[in-house]
C-alpha cells in the first residue's frame, strides 16, 4: 500500500506539472487545469472505498493527462532562434557525403554572431576516428557531451545534440523534463561550438581522443546522419531524462554495436569519460585522472580563437591512442 500509494502521488505530481507547463499558453487556465487534476485525485482518495479501489480510481485522472500529453506533436516550424534555424541533412552517393547546413558561425559574443551555413562534402573512407568532447557549465554531475570526427585532409566534423529553442525561449532543467523543446543535432565546425562555450559561455572543455576504430567511427558518423534525416522529416521532442545529448549517442552507438548496455553513467553524464574509460574507449595506458588534466583544453581554446587551425591547435598535448598515430 505503501508503494501504490507513492507512485500514485508521484503521478499526480507529474500530471500537475505537465498540465501547467504544456498545457494552454495560458498561465491561468493552465494552473486551472492543473490544480483541477490535483484536486480529482485526492477526491477519489478520500471518497472511494477501499484504499486498493482509491489508489486505482486515481490512477484515472495521471492516466488521461499521461494520454493527452503523449498526444502532442512536435513541429519544424516554428519562430526558431538563429542558431537551430536549420536542420542539417545529408545525401550519401559512392561513398562521398554531402552534408547541407552545417553550422559555422563567427562569435563575437554568445548573442551576437555572424550566421553561416555550409555545405561539406566527405569521403567517408578519410574518417579516421573519433573525439569526444564533454563541457561542464556548473555542477560536474552533468554535461554537454559533443562526438567530433577526424577527417583525413579536413577539419573536423563536429554533432552536437541540443534542444532546438524558439525565439525567446531560455532552457530550463524542470521544462527539459516536458514537451517544451524538440531536438536538433547540430552538425558544426569545431571553431563554432567549442569556441561558443569556452569563449563566450564560460564553460570547461574536455577532449578525449577515442579508441574507436575508423569502420566503427564512419558507421556511427552513417547512423548519425540517418537520426539527423530523419529529424529533417520527422520531428521529435527532447527530454532531459530519456532523450538528451548524451542518451542519443548511446542511442546511436547501440544501433551498431547492441552489445553495449545502458549505464547509469549516461544520465549523470558528468561521469561519461568514466564509462569510456572502462569500456576501454579511452586509452587506458594512462590514468583517468591524467586524461582529464590533459584533455582540459578550457584554456587552450581561448588561444586558438582565430585561427585557421584551431581544431589542431586545442589537440596539442592531448593524449592520442597509439591506433590513431599516423
Amino acid at each position: 500500500m505503501v508503494v501504490a500509494g507513492a507512485l500514485v502521488a508521484a503521478l499526480g505530481a507529474w500530471s500537475a506539472l505537465a498540465l501547467w507547463i504544456d498545457g494552454p499558453r495560458d498561465r491561468v487556465a493552465a494552473g486551472v487545469l492543473a490544480a483541477a487534476c490535483v484536486a480529482a485525485i485526492a477526491f477519489l482518495l478520500a471518497r472511494v472505498r477501499p484504499p486498493l479501489r482509491a489508489l486505482a480510481a486515481a490512477l484515472v485522472p495521471a492516466a488521461l493527462a499521461l494520454v493527452w500529453w503523449l498526444s502532442i506533436p512536435p513541429s519544424n516550424a516554428r519562430d526558431w532562434q538563429p542558431d537551430v534555424a536549420r536542420t542539417p541533412t545529408a545525401e550519401i552517393r559512392d561513398g562521398v557525403v554531402t552534408l547541407s547546413n552545417v553550422r559555422h558561425f563567427a562569435y563575437r559574443s554568445e548573442t551576437d554572431f555572424s550566421v553561416r551555413w555550409e555545405t561539406r562534402r566527405i569521403e567517408l573512407d578519410k574518417v579516421a576516428g573519433l573525439d569526444l568532447f564533454v563541457s561542464f557549465w556548473g555542477p560536474t554531475l552533468y554535461a554537454h557531451t559533443i562526438l567530433s570526427w577526424d577527417i583525413e585532409g579536413e577539419p573536423p566534423l563536429a554533432a552536437s545534440i541540443e534542444t532546438r529553442k524558439e525565439k525567446g525561449e531560455s532552457y530550463s532543467a524542470l521544462r527539459g523534463f516536458f514537451r517544451q523543446y524538440e531536438i536538433v543535432y547540430v552538425l558544426a565546425d569545431e571553431r563554432d561550438v567549442v569556441q561558443l562555450r569556452t569563449g563566450f559561455r564560460g564553460e570547461e572543455v574536455h577532449l578525449y581522443r577515442l579508441t574507436t576504430p575508423p569502420a566503427r567511427a564512419r558507421a556511427l558518423l552513417l547512423s548519425y546522419l540517418e537520426e539527423a534525416n530523419e529529424l529533417a522529416r520527422k520531428p521529435a521532442w527532447y527530454n532531459a531524462l530519456t532523450l538528451n545529448c548524451t542518451t542519443a549517442i548511446w542511442h546511436n552507438l547501440h544501433a551498431i554495436a547492441p552489445g553495449v548496455g545502458f549505464d547509469w553513467r549516461l544520465l549523470a553524464n558528468g561521469y561519461i569519460d568514466e564509462l569510456a574509460y572502462a569500456h576501454g574507449t579511452l586509452d587506458r595506458r594512462l590514468p583517468l585522472a591524467e586524461l582529464r588534466a590533459r584533455g582540459n583544453v578550457t584554456a587552450q581554446a581561448k588561444r586558438c580563437v582565430g585561427r585557421d587551425d584551431f581544431s589542431s591547435c586545442i589537440r596539442e598535448g592531448v593524449p592520442l591512442p597509439p591506433s590513431r598515430a599516423r
